[in-house]
């Protein structure tokens, strides 16, 4: 029995789900060629991710090839309450709503957990490690997992590690076609609609700092020199701070970066990266975003026991005043501000995504019985194999190696 807002919703979902599907031709290519053949039939699947119109044509194409599909949020913000009034009536179980407390967030997890899947979809790897920690009996039944993002990918290797992970799981976000393409152009442009719709502020001529120059902070930092920012990155790892450098970008710890901020947005998948210490630094009036999945990047509980109090500046953005008169805003709370500030990664790109997903799914489903517990690879041919039909629906073509060239570069 599914837990949204409101059924009536619905057309208002369907319609932004037809949006999405014009430009998603890779996914629609999956639903047109293995409808017919139900792989999914007679199988349940939990999906929990961000549950916008994008995921929600994953959800269809997933029911359309025979899966029984209960789906949760990964973040209490980005639900779109139309467009999961319009799954429910497309036969899901959805349970979800758009700023669910906590206590509900978990408890819809508990639900979609209770239909007892046999396979998951997880984004940040909270529903792998409810299904660890408080569903162990339904670990038999569960064939296999596939992960969306890099936070939920560290989590899992944490698990992994300490032999707690119990079941398969595909990291898809270690997939070329994911991070090279949903982190790194993705994250870039989202995450810039997300603020500026929200501030109706011009991103030229500001200082931007990046916290992180992994895929989606060069995605991040790229997307903010285009709109004419000066950036700064910030790192703790030496490799990808010289990258950063060699790309045109200043580099320096926090520490020195936080007084002279305007933007700063972090995305390094960690906690506490911006704490007291920076907030007693910044420059009046400075823009606090977070591009990691989790709420703790900002730390936002700290902020507001050093403010005398907090004002509503404009809708999701929420001023902290200082002792001394200096406001620091904070952007959708600290959650992820592409989500819970905007609709997320543009159409095209997740459209690549979740094709990984997609298929990952199709190979737990078929190869189980020869797969052992722990973290696999998706396998290298079905991540071309994205690459292939996106660039064909894109209208790009490439050259063919000839017989002699061939043997020329692989010896064969």
């Amino acid at each position: 029995m599914s837990d949204i807002k409101d059924i009536k919703l619905a057309p208002s979902g369907k319609q932004k789900i037809e949006w999405v599907k014009r430009y998603m031709p890779v996914l629609k290519s999956f639903e047109e060629e293995f409808a017919a053949q139900k792989p999914f039939d007679g199988y349940k699947m939990c999906v929990c991710c961000h549950l916008e119109a994008k995921t929600a044509y994953l959800i269809q194409v997933i029911q359309a090839c025979g899966a029984q599909v209960a789906a949760c949020a990964s973040n209490p913000l980005s639900t779109q309450d139309d467009v999961v009034a319009a799954l429910v009536e497309g036969g899901a179980d959805v349970y979800a709503i758009h700023g669910e407390t906590m206590k509900q967030y978990d408890s819809h997890i508990r639900s979609a957990l209770g239909t007892k899947p046999n396979l998951i979809v997880d984004d940040g790897g909270d529903v792998i490690t409810m299904l660890h920690e408080e569903f162990p009996e339904l670990l038999a039944d569960v064939i296999g997992a596939s992960e969306e993002t890099t936070t939920g990918v560290l989590r899992l290797k944490a698990m992994e590690k300490a032999g707690e992970l119990k079941i398969p799981v595909i990291p898809v976000n270690d997939a070329q076609c994911k991070y090279m393409f949903d982190n790194r152009y993705g994250t870039g442009q989202s995450v810039w609609d997300g603020i500026m719709r929200t501030t109706n502020l011009i991103v030229a001529g500001k200082r931007v700092v990046v916290a992180g120059y992994g895929w989606c902070g060069k995605g991040v930092a790229k997307r903010a020199a285009a709109l004419g920012a000066r950036v700064i990155v910030t790192e703790i790892d030496h490799i990808k701070a010289t990258e950063a450098l060699m790309d045109g970008f200043d580099v320096m710890s926090m520490n020195d970066a936080a007084a002279l901020g305007d933007i700063f947005v972090t995305v390094t998948g960690c906690e506490d990266v911006i704490v007291g210490r920076h907030f007693d630094r910044m420059k009046d009036g400075v823009l606090l975003a977070n591009a990691g999945h989790f709420d703790c990047e900002v730390k936002v509980s700290e902020l507001a026991e050093m403010s005398e109090k907090v004002v509503e500046m404009r809708n999701n953005v929420d001023g902290y005043v200082q002792k001394d008169g200096r406001i620091l805003n904070v952007i959708a709370g600290g959650r992820l501000v592409n989500l819970a500030s905007g609709d997320g990664h543009p159409a095209e790109i997740m459209d690549m995504s979740f094709a990984l997903q997609f298929l990952a799914q199709k190979y737990l489903k078929e190869n189980y019985d020869s797969l052992h517990p722990g973290l696999l690879n998706l396998p290298k041919d079905i991540d071309y194999s994205v690459a292939v039909r996106k660039l064909k629906a894109m209208g790009g073509t490439v050259d063919v190696l000839t017989p002699e060239q061939h043997k020329y570069l692989y010896g064969d």
